[in-house]
């Protein structure tokens, strides 16, 4: 074969914990096959591997062509170019410096060798009218309706954070006519060409024939951040590839985070103050900062009140399982520790303290004064279980993210997974959101927005009765107080005036290195750094800063560390 004839191939390799790329040869029968995005199979040390061919040309001299060997096999079509500039993109910006984990997300969960006949009903529109960037719609409200605005420009790309949720979307698109493709089932459709593209975080890597908007349903959601390392974030990678093919972003919330509305600027959109209102349903705050501290019980009369009302479906939220979490002894009123360790114990099912940290076990004695009479602090669902189904006159189930069948019962009681299990409600109580408000994360207010935004969606707007019902001792907090007044900005501007102070998100970069090595791998990426007990926090003036830094920083020899930039918790 004629040197000028030949193609090389360099492919990232489809293996865990392998970062390197190696060229390869086009052998003449693939040529016709083989472009950048392409799945292939390659032969590396001697076994067989999947991969993706990320750059294709001919040989520049820099390359002994007798040592390369040829592509063994080509799979199928991968991510396009352009989806691979972009994971590129997002390796720096979450300090990957890997783009393996980002083309796992682009790719079709089976191999597609041909595309079928485009399906797009919508015709692409020239309108030049700009998308509202930033939405913020009640909870009641259908989101739906802003998915068919869009698609009066032409087809668009939708994320939503739940998989679920999106395929429900999905058959309501269709019922009204439109051609849909849910990712990453139906990724050959979404690259032909359909009127929507629909699904889950990973679904903002996804192809999407001749697109004209994306939309981002529910943006404050922490589904839509990726757990594992690299922990990118759907929203900000929808943002940057709107930008980049030239379309507009729409990111839609009833509460947009912090994030969202350092972005928008002044492209906020919202419902008339009595629209927005009705959106929400009614909030019942039970004050109980005048309690005694030591004859507290989450079981107040407003709560007993509606267990004990029939009629109505009450779903109660507390985010501690088993039976109790912090003891406290009620003669001496020392807290409950371990002995060898002196982490707080737990009560198990069983009825024994237990230390989660050294796995220590001890009757249930007070290991300051040796009563036996202990006050549950924070008692949880387990324990609650009992409390509440005594005090209701009824039964009561749990439903934890361990549960595998949603209880058939009128009163629930469980950790918030019980807001994504239960399917309506007429109450919904927060026994302890204070737990919540007051948690060490910095993004603790958003995350107590998040639950009570899917408790809204449980009980409907304000014309349904629905009531959510939050005791707490901070009544004043801002979070409850925008939602009792059905208005969001409360929350944001106090949140943004703190943030802003303490130089976190959205104004300066953060990641957070665990692990073996991690305050020496700090130290060499030059940046900001502080300890929060076996986590470095790195601080950067923007994420391009910070993914730079960390990608360009060898990772210690022998070291498991942990990245995770923009940490969800």
């Amino acid at each position: 074969m004629h040197p000028s004839s030949l193609l090389v191939a360099r492919v990232v390799p489809d293996v865990t914990g392998l970062d390197k790329q190696f060229d390869y040869l086009v052998p003449e029968t693939l040529n016709g096959h083989v472009a950048v995005g392409a799945m292939v199979r390659i032969l590396l040390n001697g076994r067989r591997a999947g991969g993706w061919v990320v750059e294709l040309g001919q040989p520049d001299g820099s390359i002994a062509l007798d040592r390369l060997v040829p592509l063994a096999r080509w799979s199928g079509i991968g991510p396009s170019a352009d989806i691979l500039d972009l994971g590129r993109w997002a390796a720096t910006r979450w300090g990957a410096g890997r783009l393996r984990p980002f083309l796992v997300a682009a790719s079709p969960h089976t191999m597609v060798s041909a595309l079928p006949a485009s399906t797009a009903r919508v015709l692409r529109s020239d309108s030049t009218t700009p998308l509202a960037p930033l939405i913020r719609l009640p909870p009641a409200d259908d989101q739906l309706s802003e998915v068919v605005d869009a698609l009066a420009r032409g087809p668009v790309l939708v994320i939503h954070p739940s998989v679920d949720v999106a395929r429900r979307l999905a058959a309501r698109l269709r019922q009204l006519g439109f051609t849909v493709a849910v990712h990453p089932d139906q990724w050959a459709r979404a690259a032909a060409g359909v009127d929507v593209v629909i699904g889950g975080r990973s679904a903002v890597w996804s192809p999407c024939a001749g697109m004209r908007s994306i939309v981002v349903l529910d943006e404050h959601d922490e589904g839509l951040q990726e757990e594992r390392s690299p922990t990118w974030h759907a929203r900000d990678v929808a943002i940057e590839r709107a930008r980049r093919a030239g379309v507009d972003c729409a990111l839609i919330s009833p509460s947009p985070s912090l994030s969202a509305l350092r972005w928008a600027g002044d492209g906020l959109r919202r419902l008339s103050v009595g629209e927005e209102r009705d959106g929400w349903p009614i909030l019942e705050l039970v004050d109980r900062s005048r309690e005694e501290p030591w004859k507290r019980s989450l079981l107040t009369s407003p709560l007993i009140q509606h267990l004990r009302n029939h009629s109505q479906r009450v779903v109660c939220v507390h985010n501690t399982k088993g039976r109790a979490r912090l003891l406290a002894c009620r003669t001496c009123k020392a807290l409950q520790r371990c002995e060898r360790c002196q982490a707080a114990v737990i009560q198990d099912d069983t009825g024994s303290l237990v230390c989660q940290r050294c796995r220590t076990v001890r009757p249930v004695v007070c290991q300051n004064c040796g009563s036996g009479a202990l006050s549950l602090i924070r008692p949880g669902v387990s324990r609650l279980r009992e409390e509440i189904e005594a005090a209701a006159g009824r039964p009561v189930g749990v439903v934890t993210g361990d549960t595998d069948a949603l209880p058939n019962c009128d009163v629930l009681i469980g950790t918030e997974a019980v807001l994504h299990r239960a399917t309506g409600a007429d109450v919904v109580a927060f026994l302890d959101l204070d737990a919540e408000l007051l948690a060490p994360r910095y993004r603790a207010g958003e995350q107590a927005m998040a639950l009570l935004i899917r408790a809204a969606r449980l009980l409907g707007g304000r014309a349904g009765g629905g009531r959510m019902l939050v005791q707490t001792f901070l009544p004043r907090h801002e979070v409850l107080q925008a939602v009792l007044h059905a208005d969001p900005s409360r929350f944001a501007k106090v949140e943004m005036a703190r943030r802003q102070m303490l130089r976190l998100p959205p104004f300066a970069a953060l990641a957070a290195v665990s692990g073996a090595g991690a305050t020496e791998f700090a130290d060499a990426t030059g940046l900001e750094a502080s300890s929060a007990g076996d986590v470095v926090l790195l601080r950067a003036p923007n994420w391009d800063d910070l993914g730079e830094a960390i990608a360009r920083t060898p990772r210690p020899k022998g070291s498991r560390l942990r990245i995770a930039v923009d940490p969800p918790r």
